[in-house]
């Protein structure tokens, strides 16, 4: 796939099936996320920011999503956003990851977000890779901080500090 090809887009519920199927392929590699399975649109809806919301569409497919959930409801982190990126099996390696994380940035700071924050199970090198080159920057490790499958799992903290906004 050439990634010149792919648009970013904002996600409608009517990306929905496909945005949460990309979802449940990250769930099954074990190295995207704690959770078990992808939530319903009502659930994903609630805890996402409306307005940092991408889709990758090759053509009529979805082949990506990014998104932003506020870390705080507290108004003095209203500016500190949670990253999330998956890419669908067959589109990885391809950069639309990269094409993703770069609007996604974009689309935060004209939205006001000051810092970006992933975290990242320490196994998963490609989105380390990802995200230190789209100017992520190593806050450091959190031991044993969740339990999948009966497994604790450690995650390295990665922030991003926007130069436009709150500089």
């Amino acid at each position: 796939m050439k990634i010149a090809n792919c648009i970013i887009d904002s996600i409608g519920v009517e990306d929905w099936e496909a945005v949460r199927s990309i979802y449940q392929d990250g769930i099954a590699t074990g190295n995207a996320t704690v959770e078990t399975h992808a939530p319903d649109w009502e659930s994903w809806n609630s805890n996402h920011r409306p307005d940092c919301r991408l889709v990758a569409r090759d053509g009529d497919e979805v082949v990506g999503w990014a998104a932003l959930s506020p870390v705080s409801t507290r108004s003095a982190y209203a500016g500190v956003a949670e990253v999330s990126v998956y890419v669908s099996e067959s589109s990885r390696g391809s950069g639309v990851g990269k094409l993703l994380l770069s609007s996604l940035v974009s689309t935060s700071e004209a939205a006001g977000i000051w810092t970006l924050q992933a975290m990242i199970f320490v196994e998963n090198e490609a989105s380390i890779a990802l995200h230190s080159s789209s100017g992520f920057r190593s806050v450091g490790i959190r031991e044993r901080i969740g339990s999948l499958n009966g497994q604790w799992r450690d995650t390295l903290l990665m922030e991003r500090r926007s130069n436009v906004v709150g500089s």
